[in-house]
């Protein structure tokens, strides 16, 4: 089963994005030399496979979505194994959670690394059965959609409100695709299908007005009681809907900062989508010129901004260390950035004038927080000013201005 053999999409894929090299690529392959497997998890349509096919063009490559393929590794794992010699990528892996065992078995045996590239799609299955089986075994890396500088390798355009409707899946640029009727495809035909498979929900009306009054909410405490309230259904099962979409890579929490000062700070975390063109979907935007004069335009960048951080850190094999402060009062800063010996305090600012406020909050957190060493406003315009409070950056200066801070706190 050669490469040759692989499915005429994914082939087609691999082809047409062979040059959007994705900024995880270097991660993944060095990983892939320390350990027997390395594991890529993240959204349906984040690019997974034909990131992996593209790293690895030496290696076979099996997708366990596929009946065929799936039975054959359910009911005869050796054999399934067997036939693929010295490695292979094996897609949606959490499909068969029992091979996970057979594979421990087999890179045991083997004692070498670079055996298997495995990748799923929801984190409850997979999570568990990589614990209970590959610990120690494997790397673990998330794939998030692209970042603002790989969806610009497409040739899409750099305009926050184009940015915001359209989001980032890779299909979506790719293909030139629009994103209303890709989005909506999406979530129906992917979503909806894996939150059936584990959510167990019954009442699939309530849950897509749950997911809407959800992306209503970007960028605001996830009060679990006022959700389940407003979509007609209980605390309980908010909370498990909520863990649903989380586990199926539609939205995070981002975790409140805790410290011990004397300042009561809030302990429900804030709420965000993976790919705020699907929250601007589901809000009902369908084009990129609604975006402008939306009332949630603010909320969108906020959503923009954070998820570029978080695969900042994604996209170099690091874990989350993402946070926001906020003390009962309504001091606030939108993003904590810890680094090697500092933190960064980032707010996210939608519009393109700067104003003479915007460092006003900063000010006060970073007067509550000592260990703050960077202050920075992500805004709307268009060019990078340095001002006596922090850093002015535009949305698409906010990797390299990351990477600056990091480079100054390992000096």
């Amino acid at each position: 089963m050669q490469i040759a053999s692989k499915t005429f999409n994914v082939l087609e894929s691999w082809l047409r994005c062979i040059m959007i090299k994705r900024e995880i690529t270097p991660c993944l392959v060095a990983l892939f030399e320390q350990y027997p497997f390395v594991t890529v998890t993240g959204p349906r349509q984040s690019g997974k496979t034909t990131l992996c096919c593209a790293a690895f063009p030496q290696l076979d490559y099996v997708n366990l979505e596929a009946p065929d393929q799936r039975e054959f590794a359910e009911l005869d794992p050796r054999g399934f194994l067997a036939r693929l010699g010295e490695g292979a990528i094996l897609d949606e892996i959490q499909r068969v959670p029992d091979l996970l065992s057979y594979l421990q078995v087999l890179a045991d045996e083997a004692g070498r690394n670079s055996l298997f590239v495995l990748t799923g799609s929801e984190q409850f299955q997979l999570s568990d059965a990589i614990s209970q089986s590959l610990a120690g075994r494997t790397a673990l890396l998330r794939l998030l959609p692209f970042s603002l500088a790989e969806r610009r390798q497409t040739g899409a355009s750099d305009g926050i409100d184009d940015i915001l409707y359209s989001g980032f899946y890779p299909r979506i640029h790719d293909r030139k695709l629009e994103p209303r009727q890709a989005l909506g495809d999406y979530f129906e035909t992917y979503v909806e299908r894996d939150v059936r498979r584990i959510g167990e929900i019954r009442n699939l009306a309530n849950f897509r007005r749950f997911v809407r009054l959800c992306a209503g909410r970007v960028g605001q405490l996830a009060n679990l009681s006022s959700l389940g309230a407003d979509a007609g259904v209980s605390h309980t099962t908010a909370s498990h809907w909520l863990a649903i979409l989380e586990a199926s890579h539609v939205v995070f929490r981002l975790p409140p900062f805790h410290a011990n000062i004397r300042k009561r700070l809030v302990k429900t975390p804030k709420l965000y989508f993976h790919d705020v063109g699907l929250a601007s979907h589901l809000i009902g935007i369908e084009h990129a010129g609604q975006i402008g004069t939306h009332p949630l335009r603010g909320s969108l960048f906020e959503n923009a901004v954070v998820l570029e951080v978080l695969k900042h850190r994604f996209n170099r094999g690091r874990r989350s260390n993402l946070s926001f402060f906020r003390d009962s009062g309504g001091l606030e800063c939108d993003l904590l950035y810890e680094t090697g010996s500092g933190m960064g305090a980032i707010e996210a600012k939608s519009g393109a004038t700067v104003a003479s406020d915007w460092f006003d909050s900063l000010n006060r957190v970073a007067k509550e927080l000592p260990d703050i060493t960077t202050r920075a406003v992500v805004y709307g315009g268009a060019e990078r000013q340095s001002r006596r409070d922090g850093d002015v950056v535009p949305l698409t200066g906010l990797s390299g201005m990351l990477g600056r801070m990091e480079d100054r706190k390992e000096t």
